[in-house]
């Protein structure tokens, strides 16, 4: 894995971390919706974990077939760009792909510690896929963003980090909604 890659996926580590440690200090709310139609903390995690797990699979599929992959074009980084900036703003809500909302809004979902397994298990398959990942793809389109377009391996990897942090904004409204004077103390420490 080359260093720039390494440090955003170290980001990557430490942003799931934060993300997880704040959904289970819900305790028994970590279930709640903080509003009808609203999601849960669990949910949020679930929602993270279905993406990456899949974007992971995917890319592991494409490099199988030991093609050239094409390049990313000129507008292809803007828009990455552009989508980079729409997920760091607060507040800003985005409707998820089809197919991924409804997984996350339908029946039973794992328990925080059973998708925290899965997700150090999944990381553990991404870090190996990073380390063994060809260099001459790695400034190849490896993965089709539903809005940026297809994007490199190291874009991938800053895109999970963005929509992460995007998530962690979600989280950290619903902890507020849940758990009002726990958003007093936490802006009181800060």
């Amino acid at each position: 894995m080359n260093h720039r890659l390494h440090l955003k996926f170290e980001q990557l580590e430490r942003s799931t971390e934060r993300l997880l440690a704040s959904a289970e200090a819900l305790g028994p709310d970590q279930n709640k919706a903080p509003a009808p139609g609203k999601w849960s903390a669990v949910q949020v995690v679930h929602h993270l974990l279905f993406v990456e797990e899949n974007i992971l699979k995917y890319v592991q599929k494409k490099l199988q077939a030991e093609e050239l992959l094409p390049k990313v074009g000129f507008f292809t980084k803007l828009r990455v760009q552009f989508v980079r900036l729409m997920l760091r703003l607060p507040g800003l809500k985005f409707k998820a792909p089809r197919g991924v909302a409804t997984l996350t809004d339908a029946g039973e979902l794992p328990t925080l510690p059973e998708m925290r397994k899965s997700w150090e298990a999944s990381r553990r398959q991404m870090e190996r896929l990073l380390n063994e990942f060809p260099s001459r793809q790695q400034n190849r389109a490896v993965f089709p963003h539903p809005r940026s377009g297809r994007i490199t391996i190291y874009q991938v990897i800053e895109h999970l980090v963005d929509h992460l942090l995007h998530h962690q904004q979600q989280l950290d409204r619903i902890t507020k909604a849940l758990r009002p004077t726990a958003g007093v103390r936490a802006d009181a420490q800060a």
